[in-house]
């Protein structure tokens, strides 16, 4: 079997070394052996397990989501229909987040709609709506 440096996974998956160090530390990337020399020796299904990783988070998954998903692989009798279930809950995640991000979207344009974009910044309506005093009469808030 192949033994790569760190440096060599880093650069065969696209990701800096202290990314490969920092997985290594979250538990998502086995630690590896050392040569005698003490260099780490990674296997090289290294690379593929940090790209899984990063498509993973490009997807949206925590790094705890992705070392759960990791965790499948080896867990007996676990199904496929278990991980759609993990895919299905991440869905509605972001579905959750498209909203709130909508939201805030519309009272962002609802803000710059009353702003003249002229005058002082002391009478700045999107700056007064940010230091409103009571929460209930914020309008940057519903």
């Amino acid at each position: 079997m192949t033994s790569l440096k760190v440096s060599e996974v880093a650069r065969r998956a696209g990701v800096n070394l202290q990314t490969i160090h920092y997985y290594e530390r979250r538990g998502l990337l086995p630690k590896p052996p050392r040569t005698e020399s003490n260099y780490r020796a990674y296997p090289g299904d290294a690379v593929l397990r940090v790209r899984f990783i990063k498509r993973a988070q490009g997807l949206g998954f925590t790094l705890k989501e992705i070392k759960g998903l990791l965790a499948l692989r080896t867990t007996p009798g676990i199904q496929c229909a278990d991980v759609r279930r993990r895919a299905e809950a991440k869905v509605l995640d972001i579905d959750d987040k498209v909203r709130a991000l909508q939201a805030m979207r519309k009272v962002l344009i609802n803000l710059i709609d009353e702003c003249p974009g002229r005058g002082p910044v002391s009478q700045c309506p999107i700056l007064e709506a940010f230091d409103c005093e009571k929460e209930e009469s914020c309008r940057a808030s519903s």
